[in-house]
């Protein structure tokens, strides 16, 4: 397997990736986060032109995992990473976000940072073992306020929510 940039036309692969990923959440309690439409292909065309979209490719080159980022506030940002059921608990989606930490480092970028589920064993209790930390309400930069204010108005703030950060070298 290997990290490389998506292909415009590999879009709708994105989109089925984050659908069966979702399919995770059904099983613990939130059919409505398994129900969520993925992002549209317009919206993940602009993290493919911004060159901040990233697929873990099989041995047959089709992607299987994904990450998409974004700038906020000097940060590279994880907006979504998801892996396919069929290749997770294999380190993908480990080896994307250290691929995004090596971009952002090349960026002159201090952290990574994300929102993520607290009670979900892949989400926070994940990312804490990939070197991302809690923040409290006084550490969030005006775009995570942003982002989680926009979570909220869809619905994410029934199950509790945090935002983290990875300090990186740079």
């Amino acid at each position: 397997m290997r990290i490389r940039a998506v292909r415009l036309d590999e879009l709708p692969v994105l989109q089925d990736i984050e659908r069966a990923a979702g399919e995770c959440f059904r099983d613990i309690g939130m059919p409505e986060i398994a129900e969520d439409e993925p992002l549209p292909l317009d919206e993940l065309a602009r993290y493919h032109r911004a060159g901040l979209a990233w697929v873990m490719a099989d041995d047959s080159d089709a992607p299987v995992a994904y990450l998409i980022a974004a700038r906020v506030d000097g940060n590279l940002h994880v907006e979504q990473v998801s892996v396919h059921p069929g290749s997770a608990r294999r380190g993908l989606g480990r080896m994307l976000l250290d691929r995004a930490a090596a971009r952002a480092t090349d960026e002159g970028a201090p952290a990574l940072t994300l929102t993520t589920f607290t009670e979900v064993p892949w989400n926070a209790p994940y990312y804490a073992r990939c070197g991302f930390r809690p923040l409290d309400d006084a550490e969030l930069t005006p775009g995570l306020r942003r982002i989680r204010a926009q979570e909220a108005a869809h619905g994410l703030d029934q199950w509790p929510r945090t935002c983290m950060r990875r300090a990186l070298r740079t």
